[in-house]
């Protein structure tokens, strides 16, 4: 007979959450457009916008996507991707398209632009109502901040702009929110399973010299 060779159990490695790199990403560059649309600094400043919605709003919203969908996450990947291409194209539109765009109709092109994605933040925002509280707190004022936007570009309302513009803030600020709670939440939550580990460790180690 052959001895039973028991072979080494694969552990799983732990994922780390991307949400909170999403998050972050989302709330940066929705926070520099939304003082802009407020009226709050001078639409110029929008050329400081577009370099952080490229980097960090696109790529990191991209990069966020991905991992969420390889950890089976539909929701988060798909609010993630879509957030990541919006900025990738709103960057492309004016640095590129723009010009090409006849001054006459531009606000009809960036209301179609943002009519889409009013469309898909506002079944998103539905979907948002099962996860948690902080991620729907993201959700209601950004479809209407998208909404009030599509408005104001279509009809040149000057009221419409500013009150998405605000209303982007709010999103900005709890999207701030939810993904500093995850990151504060990831390292407590690691630094207490250390400390647990390190006790009970301790613990083996003292039963173990005082039974020798």
């Amino acid at each position: 007979m052959t001895p039973d060779v028991q072979l080494p159990r694969r552990t799983k490695p732990v994922e780390a959450d991307p949400a909170p790199l999403g998050l972050a990403a989302f709330a940066a560059p929705t926070l520099m457009l939304g003082i802009v649309n407020t009226g709050l600094v001078a639409s110029p400043a929008i050329e400081a916008v577009l370099p952080l919605g490229l980097c960090f709003g696109g790529l990191g919203l991209l990069t966020a996507g991905n991992w969420e969908f390889r950890r089976g996450n539909t929701f988060a990947g798909t609010a993630f991707t879509t957030y990541g291409a919006f900025w990738l194209a709103l960057v492309l539109y004016f640095w590129i398209f723009a010009v090409r765009t006849p001054r006459a109709e531009v606000h009809n092109a960036i209301g179609l632009f943002l009519l889409v994605f009013t469309i898909i933040t506002g079944y998103l925002m539905v979907a948002s109502w099962r996860t948690t509280t902080a991620v729907a707190m993201v959700f209601v004022p950004l479809f209407a901040s998208f909404l009030a936007l599509c408005i104001g570009a279509f009809s040149r309302t000057e009221w419409a702009t500013q009150a998405g513009g605000w209303l982007g803030v709010v999103a900005a600020a709890a999207g701030f929110y939810a993904s500093a709670a995850g990151v504060i939440e990831a390292t407590w939550m690691s630094a207490a399973r250390e400390g647990a580990v390190d006790d009970v460790a301790l613990s083996a180690a003292a039963g173990t010299r005082r039974s020798s």
